[in-house]
């Protein structure tokens, strides 16, 4: 065998494969932003700050957009809930806050960020435009 396809396939067993998944992103249950959420409920100012409606409002509106966003889990992975997806796409509106940002304090990854925000978004439209938008 030629000495530079020796050396190519010595290099291609030195790359290490990369992770599925981030370590830390896997702890989401840990560290999200819904343990947060769970201490505001008890002071209302602080909850209407931090998503900028009440908790009536968000409950209301996290029960019309479930049916459209509520995902599946796999034998792979735990879907991220509907509460987890509407939290952080509100706080995403009220910030104006980048994905990569979101990343941190939401613990999801970028690339699910730009996905749920986004199909969040419609369903939110989905269900408020026949009551709440004017039509011309």
């Amino acid at each position: 065998m030629p000495y530079g396809l020796q050396e190519k396939f010595r290099n291609r067993r030195k790359n290490r494969r990369t992770k599925w998944s981030r370590e830390w992103l896997l702890k989401r249950s840990d560290y999200s932003h819904i343990r947060l959420l769970n201490e505001l409920r008890s002071e209302p100012d602080d909850w209407r700050n931090y998503l900028r409606m009440d908790v009536e409002t968000y409950m209301y509106l996290l029960n019309l957009v479930t049916p459209y966003i509520q995902k599946q889990d796999t034998c792979m992975r735990k879907a991220i809930s509907p509460h987890e997806r509407l939290s952080a796409t509100l706080r995403f509106l009220a910030t104006g806050r980048s994905y990569k940002d979101m990343e941190y304090t939401t613990i999801m990854s970028k690339q699910a960020l730009s996905e749920i925000i986004p199909d969040t978004c419609e369903a939110i439209y989905k269900v408020l435009k026949k009551n709440y938008l004017k039509n011309k």
